[in-house]
């Protein structure tokens, strides 16, 4: 072998060994990226699990919270309904008395709505008809009791149970509708704690 073969010999084989160094290099640097990138994804996709997690139990619990809404929607609903029926139950009651305790509750409601002023008292057509003998005298007895006076008009309204009073051009409607409206909230209250507490 020549000292020109020796040398090439040598450069081919000093190629050779940085070549397979640089190799040797370049797969390990490949393997440390892969590895590096193999940790990065593990973390992303524990990352991403939790969060899925996180989301997911964030979803049921808003879901389980709108179930509760509704179903405490639902239950205020039925509550709502069942007091007023009751109260429409109560008014019917109270329309629908036999006419002897009837006129006794107007006689009392009169006491209590009277002003000593003088005025007029209109009923309904069927409460002007069923007037029993001798009440328009315990009107005006009532009427005196708050230094005023009453005297039953002829004129009627059109209501179930009650009346309205008349002073000088101002009515008082003294209706049982009327008067169970003005209470409702206090009525529903009333009838909430009875049924519900």
């Amino acid at each position: 072998m020549t000292g020109l073969d020796k040398m090439i010999s040598q450069i081919l084989e000093e190629a050779d060994a940085a070549a397979s160094q640089k190799e040797a290099d370049a797969a390990s640097r490949a393997e440390a990226i892969l590895s590096e990138a193999e940790k990065e994804a593990e973390i992303l996709k524990t990352e991403i699990e939790e969060k899925s997690e996180k989301e997911l139990a964030g979803y049921e619990s808003r879901h389980r919270l709108a179930d509760e809404q509704k179903r405490r929607t639902a239950l205020l609903l039925a509550k709502q309904e069942i007091i007023s029926d009751t109260i429409e139950k109560a008014y019917q009651k109270f329309c629908s008395m036999e006419t002897e305790a009837y006129f006794e509750v107007i006689a009392k409601m009169i006491r209590k709505f009277a002003l000593p002023k003088e005025g007029e008292i209109l009923f309904s057509e069927k409460d002007l008809g069923r007037m029993p003998e001798g009440f328009r005298a315990e009107i005006a007895r009532a009427a005196k009791e708050k230094g005023g006076s009453l005297t039953v008009s002829g004129e009627t309204r059109r209501m179930e149970g009650g009346f309205v009073l008349v002073y000088g051009g101002v009515e008082e409607n003294c209706s049982f509708r009327a008067l169970f409206d003005s209470r409702k909230d206090e009525l529903q209250d009333k009838v909430n704690r009875l049924l519900f507490f």
